[in-house]
């Protein structure tokens, strides 16, 4: 990732049992939003302690975050995470600045 987001939408879920459905639909949404013109790249996190997984994905602007949001897979994996998931938190951000290499830990960026 170049280019500097301008915004980040982290997802940070306590993880449950994850199936069949479960993988289906998130690969669907994964590589959906993969092709949104302003998506910039994604990382992901596990903490085997707490069992909290965090995706981030990088965003050129709001609308293309906001084209995510309104997938009607999207939707349809909201209304079903509570038979795959526990407790979860979503966090829209606004990005000020990257500092350090901006590429690191970033997977699935656009090609230049």
């Amino acid at each position: 990732m170049t280019a500097v987001p301008a915004f980040s939408s982290t997802f940070i879920f306590e993880v449950g049992e994850l199936d069949h459905d479960f993988h289906r639909i998130n690969d669907e949404v994964a590589e959906r939003a993969r092709s949104i013109p302003g998506f910039l790249g994604e990382e992901a996190w596990h903490d085997p302690e707490t069992g909290l997984h965090a995706e981030v994905y990088y965003w050129e602007s709001y609308e293309a975050l906001r084209q995510l949001v309104d997938m009607d897979t999207h939707r349809i994996a909201k209304v079903r995470s509570g038979e795959w998931l526990g407790p979860y938190r979503v966090v829209i951000s606004e990005v000020r600045s990257v500092y350090g290499d901006p590429a690191l830990g970033i997977a699935h960026a656009p090609a230049e």
